[in-house]
């Protein structure tokens, strides 16, 4: 899955764009829309696949929608 179909922010997916990342990996595909929904996870992968990332970027972009509905 690519990035637009996971994070719905365009600034988020703008920067992410100008670092050249496009496709999520496994554990960001799956783990994105459950941080979303505000679900706990609890993923085991392979050191540099994105974990942070899967954790982080939903965070950031309910962030980003509460600023800006502030």
């Amino acid at each position: 899955a690519y990035f637009h179909t996971l994070i719905k922010n365009p600034l988020l997916l703008r920067n992410l764009e100008e670092l050249n990342y496009f496709e999520a990996t496994d554990i960001q595909r799956e783990g994105i829309p459950l941080v979303r929904d505000g679900k706990d996870i609890f993923g085991v992968a392979q050191t540099g696949t994105g974990k942070t990332a899967s954790f982080c970027l939903p965070l950031i972009e309910n962030i980003l929608k509460t600023e800006a509905s502030l």
